[in-house]
């Protein structure tokens, strides 16, 4: 999907339903400005074998550009995360 008002949708719909919102940009990153309701769990956290606890929640991941989003979405995933849908941007939802 990469129509930025397509995810902005589908995300409000999938966080409306429980989803959990991970930002993957580093913690300077984070502490400057993030979506609200956002965790943070940098994309360096997730490539050194940190994972998030919860393997049966819906995760949403976001970055700046989509680059982390996308590789810590193949991460995850290949960690068995049941469901990880891919942002990208975090403009994508910020102004929507």
């Amino acid at each position: 999907m990469s129509n930025p008002h397509e995810k902005c949708h589908e995300t409000k719909r999938l966080l409306k339903q429980g989803a959990r919102l991970v930002d993957v940009r580093s913690e300077y990153e984070f502490s400057a400005g993030a979506l609200q309701g956002a965790i943070n769990h940098p994309m360096q956290w997730l490539s050194a074998g940190q994972h998030l606890d919860d393997k049966e929640t819906p995760i949403v991941v976001y970055c700046a550009t989509g680059a982390r989003s996308l590789a810590a979405k193949q991460i995850l995933q290949m960690a068995g995360f049941k469901e990880v849908h891919d942002l990208g941007g975090f403009k994508n939802i910020q102004f929507c």
